[in-house]
């Protein structure tokens, strides 16, 4: 069903966040918020796996043409998800020990899971 307000782009997003939280959750983690938004940036899902707080950044690229797209979660990508990581457990406070994957999805339907992707400083 379309989300109201979602451009084509946007509604492309949604549905490959979907897949990659049906994905995790198949594999048994538990998702505790979709779409976390602060000023600070946002992330698309973050998930409890076993006794870790999970930090999920969700990247799609039709073609490999350009470049993967686990890789384009550079480093000034990497430091908006610390960011908004960091306000996250401001508001939520956690002594679970908190790592950043990222779920990259191929065109060709591929889904490759990079457990702790980077670590924020």
């Amino acid at each position: 069903m379309p989300l109201p307000g979602l451009s084509p782009r946007g509604l492309i997003g949604a549905d490959k966040e979907r897949v990659a939280c049906d994905y995790l959750q198949r594999l048994g983690l538990e998702l505790l918020t979709r779409n976390y938004r602060c000023r600070r940036g946002e992330i698309d899902l973050v998930m409890r796996e076993r006794g870790t707080l999970v930090f999920v950044e969700v990247r799609f690229r039709r073609s490999d043409r350009f470049g993967t797209a686990a890789e384009t979660v550079d480093a000034h990508k990497q430091r908006r998800l610390a960011a908004a990581a960091a306000h996250y457990l401001e508001h939520h406070p956690t002594s679970l020990p908190c790592r950043f994957d990222v779920i990259a999805l191929g065109g060709d339907g591929g889904i490759d899971w990079i457990k702790d992707a980077f670590y924020a400083e």
